[in-house]
């Protein structure tokens, strides 16, 4: 490399010298001012420079030949890229929810006389959860169905005898119209102590007692917390970007940090409505609870596979570069057939979506094309490259 640069040395002082002893300086051209003599001055430097850079690379080639330890390769590793699925999801953050997470109030005013369940107890639907005093309402009701036992008894005795012809047709309708005012009444009363037993609304457990045993309540005066978490789901909202690729079917992995624990599920429902505040629609996702460890606002995370491509191209990330004019580019190993060496070659690619470290490659790789990984920011275009193996 010493003599290399010796020899350069000297090339260009001969080339600023003009190389012919006779010959005119270029100091002395350019205090002339003569333009003729400056341009051919310039042309047979030009000449003179070309001449040189042949036979610098000619040496340099030589030595190289030469001295083995002058040829300088960049050692890398490569990998081969290959046609692979490629699953794209969209992270996003959710809420775990449930429709049966309800109050239960009662429709009768009066004072709680009883409380039939506790905290934590398995209920079913219709059950009776307490009873309200009724205020009379169960004397009422007997006096009533008393008065409609004697209101059937008269309305059947008098069609007997407008069937035989006997009697009045006003009478047989006033005794009609009395019995089945007095069935009406018995009904209603009926109804009205029907609101004195809160029942459940569905299936599910008791989470909590709110009012207790002896206290006076009214309509809209919650008693019980009933919830059911057999029918889970995660409720997240999604940017109005995703309209077209999160739908309704669609797979999602959803993750629960705090319980450390992933479930794979589907999209059972993807709103039509994207929120003007925050350009996003709305998603439910549906999740078992088997284990019934899942409640209700408990932070789940969703991945939602939103793009999958059977054939694609995947690199790392950290073999891309860009050029100056904004294009994406990797190195490639190519090898030479005339002497057997392999050569860095600049290929320009296009990328789509990226998944953690990896990105799809649209355009500029085929399967089986040699990508560089490491070294690939120390190699240049056509720079001869050592594949290290392992």
């Amino acid at each position: 490399m010493k003599n290399l640069l010796s020899i350069v040395t000297i090339a260009l002082v001969i080339a600023s010298c003009g190389g012919d002893k006779g010959g005119t300086s270029v100091e002395s051209i350019i205090e002339t001012g003569n333009i003729e003599a400056l341009k051919a001055k310039k042309a047979e430097l030009s000449t003179k420079a070309a001449t040189i850079a042949t036979e610098l690379d000619q040496i340099e080639k030589a030595i190289a030949e030469k001295d083995p330890t002058a040829k300088k390769e960049v050692l890398v590793t490569t990998m081969a890229v290959k046609d692979t699925l490629f699953n794209h999801y969209v992270e996003i953050q959710g809420n775990v929810e449930t429709k049966q997470n309800v109050l239960v109030y009662p429709e009768y005013q009066g004072t709680l006389l009883r409380v039939n369940v506790k905290e934590g107890q398995r209920v079913s639907k219709g059950q009776v959860l307490g009873r309200i005093d009724d205020g009379g309402l169960s004397s009422q009701l007997a006096q009533l169905e008393t008065q409609a036992a004697l209101a059937k008894t008269t309305f059947e005795r008098q069609e007997r005898l407008w069937n035989q012809k006997i009697g009045s047709e006003i009478q047989y309708l006033q005794s009609k119209s009395q019995y089945e005012s007095a069935e009406n009444m018995v009904n209603q009363m009926k109804s009205q102590l029907g609101k004195t037993a809160v029942r459940a609304p569905f299936t599910g457990v008791i989470d909590e007692v709110i009012t207790e045993q002896g206290t006076v309540v009214a309509p809209g005066m919650a008693l019980f917390r009933i919830v059911n978490l057999n029918n889970m789901y995660v409720s997240a909202e999604v940017p109005e970007t995703y309209l077209t690729t999160v739908r309704k079917g669609k797979d999602v992995r959803v993750f629960f940090p705090v319980l450390n624990e992933t479930i794979e599920a589907k999209i059972r429902q993807a709103g039509d409505y994207i929120n003007p505040s925050n350009r996003s629609f709305p998603i439910e996702v549906a999740v078992p609870n088997k284990t019934g460890n899942i409640k209700p606002n408990l932070t789940a995370r969703l991945s939602i596979n939103d793009y999958t491509v059977d054939n694609a191209i995947l690199i790392p990330l950290n073999v891309i570069n860009e050029n100056a004019e904004g294009e994406q580019y990797v190195y490639t190993a190519f090898a030479k057939a005339d002497n057997n060496t392999t050569v860095a070659k600049q290929q320009i690619i296009t990328t789509g979506k990226s998944q953690g470290d990896k990105i799809e490659v649209l355009s500029g790789l085929k399967s089986g094309d040699l990508i560089i990984v490491e070294g690939a920011r120390s190699v240049k275009d056509n720079q001869e490259v050592r594949i290290l193996t392992y």
